[in-house]
C-alpha cells in the first residue's frame, strides 16, 4: 500500500490518540506531504535508509527564494515527523524501515535570546507611553507583564479565559504542549494591570485577551472575539520598536528573558523546567551558559591573580 494511503490515518491518529495540537497536525501533514511528493508516493515497504539518505540530501539543498536553505532545526522537523510517521505504521504491522535509524541532522548549540534588564523595562512601559485608546494601553501591558511573569507561550496565552485566573490569588493552571498541565504565577505588577484592563471591559466574552477597535477604542462588543497568536507577536514587535530595542523581539523572547531572570537569581534548573513546561530537562540546559554565576565567581576569584589589580 502507498504511504498516501496511511497518512490521514496517521494524522487523526495524532490528533485523537496523541492529543496533539491543530498547528502541530498541520505541520506534520506539510512535512510528511512533501517526503511522499519527493519520493514520488512509494510503498511502506520500499522506504529504507538509502532513500532516506537521499532525502536527506535534499533536504539540505533546498533553497527558498527568499528565505535561503532550510535551517538544520527544520531539517529536522521533517525527519522527526517521518520517523513518528514509521513508528505508527510499525506499530500497526506495516512493514517498513526501523524508524530509530532515521538520524537527525546535528546542530550548533542554541542560545536562547533574552532581554536585559533597562530594555526589558523598556518594553514593559512600552504600551502605557503609547497614544492607543487606555483599554489597549492596559490590554497590552497587562500581555507584556504575564508572558515575563509566567514564561507562558503564545498559544497558552492567547487561549486564557477569564475564568481560569482568581487575582486574589497569585497563581493559576495551564494547559501547555501535550496537554500537560502546570502551575504558573502572576508577578504583582501583572496582577495590578490584569485588573486595570479588566475593570475597563464591558464585553460578554469568556477569553481574558480580547481584541478591541483601535480606531474607536470599542470595549462594548459581547461577542468580542480573542486576540490572534499572529497579533500577539506583532504586538510585542511593535513595542520592542516604539521602545528602540535594536535584537529582534518575540513573545519567546520574553519566555527565554523569564527563565534566564530565574536562573540569574538563583533558581535550580529543575523548579524552572517544571515552571516552562519542559518535558526534558535538555531543553531547560540551553540557559545555562548564560546564567552559571558559579563559574563567573571562580573565574574572577582565581584568574590571573599574579597581574595585581
Amino acid at each position: 500500500m502507498k504511504l498516501s494511503k496511511h497518512l490521514r490515518p496517521f494524522l487523526e491518529y495524532l490528533e485523537i490518540e496523541k492529543g496533539r495540537s491543530p498547528l502541530t497536525v498541520r505541520n506534520y501533514d506539510f512535512y510528511l506531504n512533501r517526503f511522499i511528493g519527493w519520493a514520488k508516493d512509494p510503498a511502506a515497504s520500499e522506504v529504507d535508509y538509502e532513500k532516506i539518505r537521499q532525502y536527506r540530501l535534499f533536504l539540505n539543498r533546498l533553497e527558498d527564494p527568499e528565505r535561503g536553505p532550510l535551517k538544520k532545526n527544520t531539517q529536522n522537523y521533517h525527519l522527526i515527523a517521518l520517523r513518528s510517521f514509521l513508528k505508527y505504521l510499525a506499530r500497526h504491522d506495516v512493514q517498513t524501515m526501523a524508524p530509530e535509524k532515521i538520524e537527525l541532522a546535528r546542530q550548533g548549540a542554541r542560545e536562547p535570546a533574552f532581554l536585559e534588564a533597562m530594555d526589558l523595562e523598556r518594553l514593559l512601559d512600552a504600551p502605557t507611553k503609547s497614544d492607543a485608546p487606555e483599554i489597549l494601553q492596559k490590554r497590552d501591558r497587562a500581555i507584556l507583564e504575564l508572558f515575563f511573569s509566567t514564561g507562558m507561550r503564545v498559544s497558552e496565552l492567547v487561549n486564557l479565559k477569564r475564568d481560569q485566573i482568581n487575582l486574589e490569588r497569585d497563581e493559576f493552571s495551564v494547559r501547555g504542549k501535550g496537554d500537560k498541565v502546570r502551575v504558573v504565577f502572576i508577578s504583582h505588577q501583572a496582577r495590578y494591570w490584569l485588573k486595570q484592563y479588566l475593570a475597563l471591559r464591558k464585553d460578554e466574552s469568556p477569553y481574558l485577551f480580547a481584541r478591541h477597535d483601535r480606531a474607536a477604542g470599542s470595549h462594548n462588543d459581547a461577542e468580542a472575539q480573542p486576540i490572534t497568536p499572529r497579533s500577539m507577536e506583532r504586538l510585542v514587535k511593535h513595542y520592542a520598536a516604539s521602545a528602540g530595542i535594536p535584537k529582534k523581539v518575540s513573545p519567546h523572547t520574553l519566555r527565554h528573558s523569564f527563565a534566564t531572570d530565574l536562573l540569574m537569581n538563583g533558581a535550580d534548573l529543575r523548579s524552572v523546567q517544571s515552571m516552562l513546561g519542559h518535558a526534558s530537562i535538555t531543553t531547560t540546559q540551553i540557559y545555562t551558559h548564560v546564567t552559571n554565576q558559579q563559574l563567573r565567581d571562580v573565574h574572577q576569584a582565581f584568574h590571573a591573580k599574579r597581574r595585581g589589580d
